[in-house]
């Protein structure tokens, strides 16, 4: 046996001892041990220094010290568009619900892309309690689940944007609050379907823009148009 191989041996033999130790978990000496063991990180900490390399004594107070300011209590997002970034104006109370219908006007253009967009969400969102052409008749009422969801050509005609969209922004009477199922601009587009479903439920004519060329007539109005 060549000296070479006596101190290969030798050195496997110390680096096999020194690996062997008493802690059940320690894993023994690790070489690079960054190279496969991703320490978990946390938002707003300064990890600073590596334990590994330095005393874990370090590495906690280091973890205790906040790296950066947190954002002050009500910031919000900044993101493309404002009008859906703000939070919202009108308390839920009875006041709040007059106050919206009154003066909540939406900021969505009643064109083709908005109109479609909201008829989408409305057969996914509405449909089981507000029924296809919003007359209450839903598959809920149907199967005698809720009794008395009112018609969008009836008691809901002329309801407000503002107070549509209060509704679904807290919820109102047997209707829970829709704002986490949809986005802001979501609610508004609902609502631009829902105008059309007050006007007795036919689709507007659009231009090759989009644009709205003649509103759809309401139920009553068709009716008038009928011959006798």
């Amino acid at each position: 046996m060549t000296r070479y191989t006596l101190s290969s041996l030798l050195l496997i033999m110390i680096v096999g001892l020194g690996s062997c130790v008493t802690d059940p978990n320690s894993p023994g000496l690790e070489y690079m041990p960054d190279m496969y063991r991703s320490p978990a990180v946390e938002a707003y900490v300064d990890y600073g220094e590596d334990p590994y390399y330095k005393t874990e004594e370090v590495a906690k107070s280091q973890r205790n010290t906040i790296s950066a300011r947190k954002p002050v209590e009500g910031t919000i997002a900044q993101v493309k568009s404002g009008d859906f970034n703000m939070p919202y104006a009108y308390p839920n109370t009875d006041e709040g619900y007059a106050a919206a219908g009154a003066n909540l006007t939406s900021p969505l253009a009643t064109n083709q892309e908005n109109i479609e967009a909201g008829m989408e969400i409305y057969q996914i969102m509405c449909t089981h309690c507000h029924g296809e052409k919003g007359e209450g008749d839903g598959a809920i009422s149907r199967n005698g689940l809720i009794k008395g969801i009112p018609s969008y050509t009836g008691k809901l005609k002329d309801l407000p944007v503002g107070n549509i969209y209060h509704t679904l922004q807290y919820g109102k009477g047997l209707m829970g609050s829709h704002a986490s199922q949809m986005t802001q601009k979501e609610r508004w587009q609902v609502i631009e379907y829902v105008k059309v479903l007050q006007n007795g439920g036919e689709m507007p004519e659009f231009d090759a823009n989009g644009n709205v060329l003649t509103a759809a007539a309401s139920s009553d109005e068709a009716a008038q148009d009928q011959p006798q």
